[in-house]
């Protein structure tokens, strides 16, 4: 059972979406479930004499009220709205069982505390087997406003604990790292221009690809524009510096023909400026890598930093190992960019899985990951077709990816367990290589051959021989989906032309080609 809190400044505005007929014709039967007072919340779904205006007049009521004693505008963002959604599967709630569940979620909210006789007034509107929509208007019947505070956060325990008593789905619990969900505004907007993410998603997924590659913030916002993504930055009054950023998606507007800004931190708590800043070296370190003119040698050297980053892992320091995550997410993304064939659709997907098992609650010590992140840059800009060479550092991760995941479940970080579904993509990776014609285990030897391998890779052949040879239904049901699969991951709108990667050197190896709007090259 999932709530999303967020708040608004329409009460009117909010009630027209709730009993109208949704933006594709998806509500059905809109009607109250449970109210402040239900005899004092007129139902348009039920009563035929019942406006929303007039609705949207007596849940207003106490704001009104404070906005005439101040003599001022009405409160900011005094609109709540909460809808709460089981989870697919779960078996249908009566009316009855949903205003329970709305008088349970506004209470341990803060909205309406239990026997509150003062609390706010609020609304639960169902119009879906699914799911409700929580409206409540923030200030309470004595003038002040609630005590909202980590409100979501309270929801989302009291949620838990109605599952287990409703014999729900019991859905993990978060820990408030991970990035906000598309509304579902933004879902609807993508579906009518044809678009297989929405703009916040595509933004996401090109901030972190950037930045795996990029030296210095700088960098980071001038490949941003240089790929077509609007980018605002905010100065401070006093300093003169960036203390903040937005970014906006080609083409994605407002009604005002207005770019839609998205905030670092709103796209993923890990792409907020202080978080890029901490693990983006200074501007005196910024430039062309190093070492790229060695054909194989950034491969060659980011397969020897994953292997002793996954030794960090698993025996290292909590602070030292989420360091090496974040890296490892970095080397995910750089690794789909420098590889071409037909297993790159799978090399994006599992970066992009990744993601979510990136982060946790655990500050890291980025010191500690210099290796694995020099080698993650560098790879952006290295050359392809390394052979063996790819085929092991793929190799690489998978147990890389599997040990994370090890990891977090030791920890209790039980999202970022579930989540990190990359060692799937990746060993489909390298199932996708073999039948495009390699022979995995020949390009493991090679790859030895030229550099020995950890000794905790010997049984790479065992290994391989399950994967490739006979692999289990999840690799084989994952070959045959994406066998008709398009070769890109960001499929929004291309624009008029392509940039060829990160600003760079003209004499630099081909960097990481990042297409604008949405091209995987």
């Amino acid at each position: 059972m999932v709530p999303d809190v967020s708040t608004g400044s329409s009460t009117l505005g909010l009630i027209n979406y709730l009993f109208g007929e949704g933006r594709r014709d998806e509500h059905t039967d809109p009607h109250i479930v449970a109210a402040w007072d239900m005899a004092g919340a007129p139902d348009p779904g039920r009563d035929p004499g019942a406006t929303y205006a007039k609705l949207a007049q007596r849940l207003d009521h106490h704001v009104v009220l404070r906005t005439r004693e101040l003599g001022g505008a009405r409160p900011p963002q005094h609109v709540w709205h909460c809808p709460v959604r089981t989870a697919p599967g779960d078996r249908y709630l009566t009316d009855a069982e949903w205003a329970e569940v709305a008088r349970r979620v506004v209470a341990a909210a803060g909205i309406a505390p239990e026997d509150d006789e003062k609390a706010c007034r609020w609304i639960a509107v169902r119009h879906a087997d699914d799911h409700i929509h929580i409206l409540a208007t923030t200030v309470r019947a004595d003038g002040r406003r609630p005590r909202t505070h980590r409100d979501g956060q309270r929801a989302q325990r009291e949620c838990r604990r109605i599952e287990a008593e409703f014999g729900l789905r019991r859905l993990k619990s978060g820990d408030l790292t991970a990035p906000r969900t598309p509304t579902g505004a933004e879902r609807a907007k993508a579906g009518r221009q044809g678009q297989a993410v929405t703009a916040r998603e595509w933004l996401r997924e090109r901030a972190y690809t950037v930045a795996a590659g990029v030296r210095s913030v700088d960098e980071y916002f001038t490949v941003l524009r240089s790929l077509g993504v609007q980018v605002r930055t905010r100065i401070g009054p006093e300093t003169g510096e960036v203390t903040g950023y937005s970014l906006a998606a080609p083409g994605d507007t407002n009604g005002q023909g207005e770019p839609i800004w998205y905030g670092g931190s709103k796209l993923a708590p890990d792409l907020s400026l202080n978080r890029l800043r901490e693990r983006l070296p200074d501007q005196e370190t910024a430039g062309r890598p190093q070492h790229i003119a060695e054909p194989g040698g950034p491969w060659r050297r980011a397969e020897t930093a994953l292997r002793e980053a996954r030794v960090s892992v698993e025996s290292g320091e909590d602070h030292v190992a989420q360091a090496q995550l974040d890296a490892f997410g970095d080397t995910l993304h750089s690794l789909a960019l420098a590889t071409d064939g037909a297993h790159q659709a799978d090399l994006h997907e599992a970066a992009k899985a990744f993601n979510r098992a990136r982060r946790s609650v655990i500050r890291s010590d980025h010191q500690a990951a210099t290796a694995l992140r020099k080698a993650a840059k560098e790879l952006a800009y290295a050359s392809r077709d390394p052979g063996g060479l790819a085929i092991a550092l793929i190799f690489a991760a998978v147990h890389m990816a599997r040990a994370a995941s090890a990891w977090h479940r030791q920890r209790g970080h039980e999202q970022q367990a579930a989540a990190d579904s990359a060692w799937a993509a990746l060993t489909t990776a390298l199932a996708r290589a073999e039948t495009a014609g390699h022979d995995v285990r020949e390009l493991l030897s090679e790859a030895a051959a030229e550099r020995e391998l950890d000794t905790a890779d010997s049984p790479a052949h065992v290994l391989i021989w399950r994967i490739v040879s006979q692999p289990n239904k999840r690799t084989e049901a994952a070959r045959r989906r994406r066998a008709m699969a398009p070769r890109t991951v960001l499929s929004r709108p291309t624009a008029a032309h392509e940039h060829s990667g990160p600003h760079r050197p003209a004499d630099a190896h081909d960097g990481p080609r990042l297409g604008r709007r949405g091209q995987a090259a």
